[in-house]
Formats: structure tokens, C-alpha cells, sequence
């Protein structure tokens, strides 16, 4: 079997090894089900009568931004997962493994694309309940599942650097809940960038979190694009290729 080859199938290994946990610690799904769902009650039926969206209804607004979110928070689980397995000693024994060492961090983060997923089929049947609808085409509807999915993937390398420099699974939450929660709100997620004050305005106009969260209202509402959609591409493709290695090399040193 060839290097390639041998990598992908460990990967894949590793990855029905991280999905397996889910039914063994139900309590793992609490951050992409009961969690956002919460977060959309809650901004549709108490904050979103307060909120003015000109042109929208506050439902349509909040639901990108909600997912993006959530999205974004689902790499929390690679955090806390590899940050258990540092601490119980298990990289130690992957290394003493006859398996490639590429397949922890990428088993890993290729499991999170599955759980967005099921994040993402929670939040938008939660949406449609609460009167959410889509104002596009099936192939930009599309376009928009496939920006979030890879957005979740860049984050998943951002928790994995977290939970490899984390000392225990709850310095883990702390650092990645800490660092991400207050970029989400500092952005067009919630409420119009516009009506925000001076400085606070400035940053989030220039929040990667505001431009994918922008994207995904234009392919799925129609609002104009901009150059929001390819920058939001953009945006995932440098935070994978800065976090990602930052990750290996991490990893290495941990798992020397």
C-alpha cells in the first residue's frame, strides 16, 4: 500500500473513531443541537422584536449568522479531543502505531465536516419552524452549504492548535471560548454592522466573521454580493494555511 493510500485509510479510521464517541457521550451533541437552537429562540422571539433589519424579516437576518456561529463553534469537540488524548497519554501510543501520523489531526478535523453537518440540518429545520426561507437558487443555496462546511473545517484547524497547546480539556474550552465568542458578536451576525458605534464598526466591517456571514445572506437572500463571497473563500483558505501547520508542527513536538 502506498504512503497516500495508507494515510487515507487511517484518516478515515480515525474519523469513524471521533464519530463513535458521539453515541457513547451524548453530551458532546449539546454544542450542535440544543445549543443553537437556543440561540435562535432566543434572538427570533426576544431580541428580534428590538432589532431593526431594514428589508428583512429578523428571522431571515439571524439565520446565516447563527449558523455561521455554531459552525465556527463546532471545532470546540477537536479541541477537547485532542487535548483529552494528550493528557491520557493515547498520542504516545498512536505513535508506537505502524499508522500515519498525518491521520490524528486530519481524522480528526474531517469528523467535524460531519458533525457541521448535522449542526446544519438542526439549525435550518429550527429556522424553517421559526419562518426562516430561502430567497435563491438551489446551485447558491449549494454554494452557501459548501462555505460553511469549509469554514467549519478552517476553524476545526484553529481548535486543533488550541487543544495541542491546552493543558487540560477545560483550558481548552476556556482559550478557544474566550478568543472566538467575542469575534462573533463583534460582527454583522446579529444585528446591521451600521448601527454600531465608531471603532467597534471599523472592526467588524473588516471581521472575517462579517464577511462569511455576509456571503452566505447573499447566496441564500440575494442581498448583494459584493466581494464577499470569494473573499470569504479567501478568508478560509488563509486560516487553514496558517493554522494547519501551526497544528503539525505542534503535534510533532507533543507527540516527540
Amino acid at each position: 500500500m502506498s504512503a497516500l493510500a495508507m494515510a487515507a485509510s487511517d484518516t478515515l479510521v480515525l474519523a469513524r473513531r471521533n464519530l463513535m464517541r458521539i453515541p457513547r457521550q451524548p453530551d458532546l451533541l449539546i454544542a450542535y443541537t440544543i445549543q443553537p437552537v437556543m440561540f435562535v429562540l432566543l434572538f427570533v422571539y426576544v431580541f428580534g422584536g428590538a432589532i431593526q433589519t431594514p428589508g428583512f424579516d429578523y428571522v431571515d437576518f439571524l439565520m446565516p449568522g447563527i449558523i455561521v456561529q455554531s459552525i465556527a463553534f463546532g471545532g470546540f469537540v477537536t479541541a477537547l479531543g485532542l487535548s483529552e488524548d494528550v493528557q491520557k497519554g493515547l498520542i504516545d501510543r498512536f505513535r508506537s502505531l505502524p499508522m500515519s501520523r498525518a491521520a490524528v489531526l486530519a481524522g480528526r478535523t474531517f469528523s467535524d465536516i460531519v458533525l457541521n453537518l448535522l449542526s446544519l440540518g438542526v439549525l435550518l429545520a429550527v429556522g424553517f419552524a421559526a419562518g426562516f426561507g430561502f430567497d435563491s437558487d438551489v446551485g447558491r443555496i449549494l454554494l452557501g452549504v459548501v462555505l460553511l462546511l469549509f469554514f467549519g473545517y478552517a476553524f476545526s484547524w484553529v481548535f486543533a492548535l488550541v487543544g495541542l497547546y491546552s493543558s487540560s480539556p477545560e483550558t481548552a474550552n476556556s482559550i478557544g471560548f474566550t478568543a472566538i465568542f467575542p469575534l462573533t458578536f463583534a460582527s454583522s451576525a446579529f444585528v446591521p454592522v451600521s448601527s454600531m458605534p465608531d471603532g467597534l464598526r471599523q472592526f467588524a466591517e473588516a471581521n472575517p466573521f462579517t464577511t462569511v456571514v455576509d456571503a452566505v445572506r447573499s447566496l441564500w437572500l440575494s442581498t448583494p454580493a459584493n466581494s464577499d463571497v470569494w473573499m470569504a473563500f479567501v478568508w478560509c483558505a488563509v486560516l487553514i494555511a496558517i493554522f494547519a501547520p501551526l497544528a503539525v508542527r505542534r503535534y510533532r513536538v507533543v507527540s516527540a
